[in-house]
């Protein structure tokens, strides 16, 4: 299924969509304020769970989000477990109030 994957930025929508193969799997809200990105909220259709739909969603995301030089605001939930144990080179993140980076 990993060939079948594609992680596109969905401007108009306002977050990044993953795919499999034709289908939509599932997106990553994000809003932007200047180089300031915050992430809201994620889902994965439940069709597609326990798949690793989510982490390479956040995987793909990220990494675009450091090589754009944003700063990101982690307020997902999913998205601040995800960089709670996995480091994205280049990304700078600005942690909501009250949610401290766990390390």
């Amino acid at each position: 299924m990993a060939d079948d994957l594609t992680v596109t930025r969905n401007d108009d929508a306002g977050r990044y969509e993953i795919r499999v193969g034709d289908e939509l799997g599932g997106f990553l809200e994000f809003e932007s304020a200047g180089d300031r990105v915050e992430l809201p909220h994620t889902e994965i259709d439940p069709a597609f769970k326990g798949k690793g739909l989510g982490s390479r969603l956040a995987s793909e995301a990220l990494s675009d989000l450091a090589r754009r030089g944003d700063t990101v605001i982690p307020s997902c939930p999913f998205v601040a477990h995800y960089l709670g144990e996995h480091d994205v080179e280049g990304l700078s993140v600005e942690w909501p109030e009250g949610a401290g980076q766990s390390s």
